[in-house]
């Protein structure tokens, strides 16, 4: 890299808009000098002879073989700069293209037309009347998980956060060019810091560790952009928002697991449970304090012209009875304010109730909400924008919040509350981890007393088999509790293909167990299950898991409408395509007709949440794309019309679902199999990173088979080895045993699902490098196993593009096929330091300085191309 830093582009950069191509080179410039300054000309002068060998190679004018000597000949610590080096400018090209995204989404929004995928869309598709009929019933329920697929360091992400501060204020206009001098020095400072920052952890995240880091996401976007996606929906339903009573009602629940689940986490205590629900008040009644004294001061409306109303005088009279030194103090500082100096109080109430003061403080969301819908009520006769502006932002806020944040949702595997009741039955003393589910439930109880019901009731069982396993979790309660109630809703998860296929057999059982009667009662026959994406893409292959949760969701669908039930389907989704990832939107419209009926929930995992959630404009635009699918899928012109698709190409959907599903079971199944994963890839590695809490394994040692191994260290280490195969491993053998091109064809353009499946393993394949997942391959010495991967491979590839029509991967999207294009060839760089860290460690006789520097060198490589590629797990 010269002085002018990674400026220079291979072909694809023709394709870069201006502005994009801008910011990339300013940043990658000033890396340069950052790295210059700090390591040298000679350290910069090496990056950039690696930067030009990739890009050549891609020309075909470089061999693998010449990079990977070149790699080698480096000393290890030398090989570990420019590993930083090239992470670094992953951090900042991924920064530039938010920053293009952002602007990309600010030009389009010219109030001329609605914008595809969101809300207005939704209502100009299915009318006003309409969307007011499913926004009653609309519900979309993100649930936050801790499981660790988030490799950089939280003071990686801040210090990025930092740097596209500085980079919106460079880019802004109108700018001096005294200011603009002080933008680049600001911006060369943080970048400057950022390549000092050390990009790995040096201890292991703790769980609480990991409900701060979520915090972050919502301190600094969640709060703020739900009241923005109601305010959109509102001013679609109708003209004139802000100045009459909102059409649209809150809609969002956020859930967390996140110092819930402690399903093979045994570092998620109930401790750390309790503590978990206490940070969240601290940061949400934080939040509420924050905006209730914001709106407080800028509410200067005079009692002549805004009089407050009877019934908020009688309310401030009754305070300064009750509180005069407090009144006394607003009325002096706010003398003819009435309606400010009535939000003061309510601020100070909620400082109160943060502080435990239960003298001042709120007991409950509801008493907050009625104070403020006081102040609207009377600003609604004379001041009505002031009515149903900012405070009903507010008030939205406490409605989707409350003083709990997020629920706090707790998971446990079936068999460890199998192991508990065998104990309690046989009597005697109890295990540690027995005391501890009793210690959970008494948890449960403590934050719904403190907290209400909805701020923790759910309890979800993993590995679900039948209804005991749910009857279970409500016995224990009993052991837990005795007469002491609690309200539980025990949630099954159903994870393998022959569970997903018992479901509604479950179902049926859950019915005869008395609590779940009441339950059904009080809920108005309102059920939830968990369908678990991750180990049923492990266990069966991308397209033959994709089917079998497609036909247990119809089968649920039935089910629910013959027993009179309200059933929810809670989509444990991961990030990665090989955990059931993609977009988010698409995912909801490919859902079995009549499943979502106005209601979703899914799982926000890992480098997910940053990804969605980093940004207000980019979570914003994410949560109307997501709202607007729900609100298609309840559609029953749309749903008619999948299932019109689904009922005619359901034949060769099993056709291709089997043929899959034999082809990768015989290469996951086949005897050696996890031995050679585990040479080929840095799965062993994966672990050292220290991504989260939770053990990688379920297991100790090397993996026997894929069930001792978690889903997210599975499609991690393959998409460091560049084949990505969890994505679409399979999918060629099925595609090749239709009988007809023309009716692939046709059910690629006609059912959502088959659309879905064949573009997430499109971008599954554009993400893979053949020619440097051969020399990972290799390393296992199984060219049997490596050959069958890579046949599958350019089969599949061959027939993508065959069935889709597409002359090259991604050829349809073009802003993806130019980031992975881009990306490319830095990743290859990357890829090969891994290579040369990850041979010496496979195949020579490291010492123990020399292993640990090699390790140090891999780990950084696993976090650049984790970067690079934008996916982890």
């Amino acid at each position: 890299m010269t002085d002018q830093g990674f400026e220079h582009r291979s072909a694809a950069v023709t394709e870069m808009p201006d502005e994009l191509r801008r910011d990339v080179r300013l940043l990658g410039k000033m890396l340069g000098q950052v790295i210059a300054e700090q390591g040298g000309d000679d350290l910069l002068a090496d990056v950039e002879r690696l930067r030009k060998a990739v890009i050549a190679a891609r020309r075909g004018e470089v061999s693998s073989d010449e990079i990977a000597a070149m790699a080698a000949d480096w000393e290890i610590d030398r090989a570990v700069e420019i590993a930083r080096a090239f992470t670094c400018y992953f951090h900042l090209a991924n920064l530039a293209e938010e920053h293009y995204r952002i602007r990309i989404l600010r030009e389009r929004d010219t109030g001329d037309h609605v914008l595809r995928e969101s809300l207005a869309e939704a209502v100009h598709e299915l009318g006003q009347e309409r969307v007011a009929e499913l926004v009653e019933g609309l519900e979309l329920h993100p649930v936050l998980t801790a499981h660790p697929t988030e490799a950089r360091r939280r003071a990686v992400v801040t210090a990025i956060q930092r740097i596209s501060g500085r980079l919106t204020d460079y880019n802004a206009p109108g700018r001096g060019a005294t200011e603009r001098a002080e933008d680049t020095r600001r911006l060369l400072e943080e970048i400057d810091l950022l390549w000092r920052t050390a990009q790995l952890r040096n201890t292991k995240l703790d769980p609480l560790d990991e409900v701060r880091t979520a915090m972050a996401a919502f301190d600094e976007t969640l709060f703020r952009v739900v009241p923005q996606v109601y305010r959109s929906l509102d001013a679609a339903l109708s003209d004139a928002t802000g100045t009459r009573p909102p059409l649209a009602r809150p809609f969002i629940r956020y859930g967390s697991w996140i110092g819930g689940d402690r399903d093979g986490n045994p570092n998620v205590t109930s401790k750390v449970t309790r503590e978990t629900i206490q940070i969240q008040s601290e940061h949400v009644l934080n939040a509420l304090e924050t905006a209730c004294s914001r709106i407080a001061r800028t509410l200067t409306a005079a009692a002549p012209f805004a009089p407050a109303s009877p019934e908020l005088r009688a309310a401030l009279d009754a305070v300064v009875d009750a509180h005069p030194e407090i009144v006394s103090e607003l009325a002096t500082r706010s003398p003819q304010e009435p309606h400010r100096q009535w939000m003061l109080f309510v601020a100070t109430r909620i400082a109160a109730t943060r502080r435990r003061n239960l003298d001042l403080g709120y007991r409950a969301p509801a008493e907050l909400l009625a104070d403020l819908r006081l102040a609207q009520e009377s600003l609604s006769q004379h001041a009505v924008r002031q009515a149903y502006g900012e405070l009903q932002h507010l008030i939205w806020q406490v409605e989707t919040f409350g003083f709990h944040l997020a629920e706090l949702e707790v998971r446990q595997h079936s068999e460890v509350h199998a192991a508990a009741l065998e104990e309690l039955r046989a009597g005697g003393e109890l295990s540690e981890r027995t005391e501890e589910v009793l210690a959970t439930i008494r948890v449960i109880a403590w934050i719904q007393e403190r907290f209400g019901v909805t701020a923790c009731s759910r309890y979800v069982v993993s590995f679900t088999r039948s209804a005991e396993d749910i009857a279970a979790v409500y016995e224990l309660a009993g052991h837990a509790l005795g007469s002491r109630g609690v309200v539980l809703d025990v949630v099954p998860l159903f994870e393998s293909g022959e569970d997903l296929a018992n479901s509604p057999r479950v179902l049926a059982g859950m019915l005869e167990i008395p609590q779940i009667q009441q339950r059904l009662a009080d809920t108005g026959r309102r059920l939830e299950i968990m369908l678990g994406y991750s180990d049923s893409a492990k266990e069966l292959g991308p397209a033959a898991a994709t089917l079998r949760l497609y036909e247990a969701q119809e089968q649920l669908t039935a089910w629910a409408a013959e027993h009179d039930v309200k059933l929810r389907m809670f989509h444990g989704r991961g990030g990665a395509l090989g955990r059931g990832g993609g977009p988010a939107n698409r995912a909801v419209l490919a859902q079995a007709p009549g499943s979502v009926a106005g209601r979703f929930k899914v799982t926000e995992q890992g480098e997910v949440i940053f990804a969605r959630y980093g940004h207000t404009e980019i979570a914003r635009r994410h949560m109307e794309q997501v709202t607007n699918a729900v609100l298609m899928a309840s559609s029953p012109t749309i749903g008619s019309r999948t299932a019109g698709a689904a009922a005619r190409f359901r034949p060769l959907a099993e056709q291709v679902a089997a043929a899959s599903e034999q082809a990768y079971r015989a290469l996951t199944e086949a005897p050696g199999f996890p031995e050679w994963f585990a040479l080929v890839s840095p799965l062993e590695e994966i672990g050292s990173l220290r991504l989260g809490s939770r053990p990688a394994r379920r297991g100790l040692g090397a993996p026997r088979s894929l069930d001792d191994l978690r889903a997210i260290p599975w499609v991690f280490a393959w998409a460091q080895t560049r084949v990505n195969l969890p994505g679409w491993y399979g999918l060629g053998t099925g595609l090749a045993s239709a009988d007809s091109l023309d009716e692939l064809r046709a059910a690629y353009a006609e059912w959502p699902l088959f659309n879905a499946l064949l573009d997430n393993a499109e971008m599954s394949l554009a993400k893979t490098d053949r020619s440097i997942a051969e020399r990972y391959l290799a390393l296992g010495g199984r060219k049997d196993f490596a050959d069958q991967v890579l046949t599958e491979y350019d089969r599949t590839r061959a027939l993508v593009l065959e069935v889709t029509g597409h002359r090259r991967l991604l050829e349809n999207r073009k802003v993806l096929s130019r980031a992975v294009q881009l990306r490319d060839p830095y990743v290859d760089a990357l890829s090969h330091l891994q290579l040369r860290a990850l041979t010496a460690l496979r195949t020579g006789d490291p010492s123990e300085h020399e292993r640990e520097r090699l390790s140090t060198l891999l780990l950084l490589s696993v976090n650049g191309v984790a970067a690079g590629l934008q996916n982890t797990g």
